[in-house]
């Protein structure tokens, strides 16, 4: 089993016949988009409308494929010059068909009978939610000529400053021990068993910050600033209004879950405060432990022995997921670990225009490590189940997105508690509390700092001070006496990328959506067994084509009521009063 993945179902270089090719029709194809928009006049409805949306098809597959091939080598080498150019070509290349996609939705927007040419042609029936969504959100559209300014000023302004981040983040040298190393291997240490190198690397972790905390304060400022010059232009609320709008989800359903998840932060405070007296600590519990392992559980695993665990415990809930977990390994799908110049965190990139996904981890061998390829194994999954849609229809929004891959999460970690006893019983459910204690505490914290500055970056430059300040405030308000006030974490609007997306806000609550949301299902597949894995794929299937709240209900699910988000609260509430039981001593 190799350790890097394989890209050549893409392209086997840059120098690949099928790469150089693809990067032509990539252009040809644009300079047809342009002509033939120039021509819509001369053409009716019927034929426009179902041409439009077959040029759009294949530039979303190209667009895609390149795009994609030129993200993956870039995050597993930040420092490869040809690979930042050609991505940066690319995106140019892309944006200057910025103006006619605009113009395209205008026109569809507007189609008097897009009704009746939906009901009549096969496949606009297929792109109905698309179409009507096109509709839908024309009121936000701007002039052709603005928006061709937006995207292609975005490649030297929030495009570049992402990069920036990136670069800065994967490249940076963290003074250890009289050595150096880097920051995804600094920060995995927080999972070690020794409490004085859990100690000494946060405290390396912090003191690196300062070498970049400048220049990435400039990145986040302007990428926000950037976010809230558009949104004003295109007459969102804010920032959250328009995220929300994108990921085809209602605000009642936001205020939903985090009026349940506030009402439950007590009981996460408890659990940590019991982790910190089991450490040792007297007022809370510090950053740094809250990866402190627990129990006499100390297995590590090797990548071979990953997939057996994996493919053992997922083989009863689904063969098709299992089967896709063996293929994953086995045909190299996994980047697995850290390594200078790439960057830290863990992703899954689906690539339905070849039915499979490309996994990037950091992998160190804990058990939280496998979780981690269980949760993007799930995105995988997710993927599985939504490439045979057409092309326009594979993008599902952000709060379904972690659906999938936190169902995967309790899928195993349940398991694998339920075949545990003793010290190891305890170790595996605190480290199911750990994750569950990240998606709603952590996210908790970076959705109030995220729209701190949104709303503090109109009216001021926010400087590195500033946001550590910012940081920490969310991080008190969140984790509440939970954590020792005086060892938090000032830096971590530095390490996370999430903030830095040119084309994503608020990538913060999906992950509390989706956590929430799978365990709601997870309870249901308890209810129901095997009858409930078709309704499930269907449901992942419907997750590009339907709204959020719409997939819900093929659950029998109103997001929109707190009640809901509470009964999967409570599931976790239960985990926490078992570990209470396990800990007590």
């Amino acid at each position: 089993m190799n350790s890097e993945w394989s890209l050549d179902v893409l392209y086997k270089g840059y120098q690949d016949e099928a790469f150089q090719s693809d990067l032509e029709k990539f252009k040809d194809l644009i300079q047809t988009i342009k002509g033939y928009v120039k021509t819509l006049k001369e053409h009716t409805e019927e034929i426009a409308v179902p041409e439009l949306v077959s040029y759009l098809e294949d530039y979303t597959v190209l667009a895609s494929k390149l795009s994609s091939y030129l993200f993956l080598r870039q995050s597993t080498d930040t420092t490869d010059s040809e690979t930042t150019a050609l991505l940066g070509k690319v995106e140019e290349l892309d944006s200057t068909l910025s103006k006619e996609i605009a113009m395209i939705k205008k026109y569809i927007a507007k189609a008097e009978k897009l009704d009746q040419l939906i009901e009549t042609n096969e496949k606009l029936k297929g792109y109905n939610y698309y179409l009507q969504e096109i509709k839908k959100d024309s009121k936000y559209a701007l002039s052709d000529e603005v928006e061709e300014v937006i995207a292609r000023l975005n490649l030297s302004a929030g495009s570049a400053w992402s990069m920036m981040q990136q670069y800065l983040t994967s490249t940076l040298e963290v003074d250890y021990n009289g050595e150096k190393t880097t920051l995804p291997a600094i920060r995995n240490l927080a999972y070690n068993s020794d409490p004085t190198v859990r100690k000494s690397a946060y405290e390396a972790e912090l003191a690196s910050y300062h070498k970049i905390k400048d220049s990435v304060a400039f990145s986040l400022n302007n990428l926000k600033s950037q976010v809230n010059t558009i949104v004003d232009l295109r007459g969102y609320e804010s920032a959250l209004s328009m995220t929300l709008i994108q990921s085809k989800m209602k605000q009642e359903t936001l205020t939903a879950m985090f009026t349940a998840i506030k009402e439950y932060l007590p009981k996460f405070h408890a659990y940590l405060r019991r982790k910190a007296e089991i450490l040792g600590h007297q007022n809370g519990l510090p950053w740094y432990e809250l990866f402190a392992p627990l129990g006499e559980s100390s297995r590590t695993f090797t990548t071979e022995e990953a997939k057996k665990y994996l493919v053992s415990h997922f083989r009863g809930f689904a063969d098709d997921l299992a089967d896709m977990i063996e293929e994953a390994f086995d045909k190299e799908w996994i980047d697995f670990y850290p390594h200078a110049g790439k960057v830290g965190g863990a992703y899954c990139d689906n690539l339905p225009y070849v039915k499979q996904s490309r996994i990037l981890t950091n992998f160190d061998g804990t058990l939280s490590d496998v979780v981690t390829l269980a949760h993007e194994l799930g995105h995988a999954y997710h993927g599985l189940n939504i490439q045979e849609h057409l092309p326009l229809n594979w993008d599902y929004s952000m709060p379904v997105a972690e659906t999938a891959s936190t169902f995967n999460e309790t899928v195993i970690m349940n398991a694998a508690i339920k075949e545990a006893e003793g010290q190891e019983k305890l170790a595996l459910v605190e480290s199911q509390l750990q994750d569950v204690t990240q998606i709603i505490c952590d996210i908790y914290s970076r959705f109030l700092f995220e729209s701190a500055v949104f709303e503090k970056r109109k009216e001021a430059f926010l400087f590195s001070p500033t946001l550590e300040e910012m940081m920490l405030n969310a991080q008190k308000e969140a984790y509440g006496n939970g954590l020792d006030h005086s060892q938090l974490h000032p830096f971590m609007w530095i390490c996370k990328s999430h903030y830095y997306s040119d084309s994503m806000n608020f990538y913060n609550f999906p992950y509390a959506f989706g956590g929430l949301f799978a365990r709601g299902l997870y309870a249901q597949y308890q209810e129901e067994g095997a009858a409930f894995v078709p309704k499930y794929r269907a449901l992942l299937n419907a997750t590009t084509v339907s709204s959020v709240e719409d997939v819900a209900l093929m659950a029998n699910i109103d997001l929109t009521n707190p009640d809901f988000w509470r009964q999967s609260l409570e599931t976790v509430s239960d985990s926490i009063d078992l570990f209470m039981e396990l800990s007590n001593y």
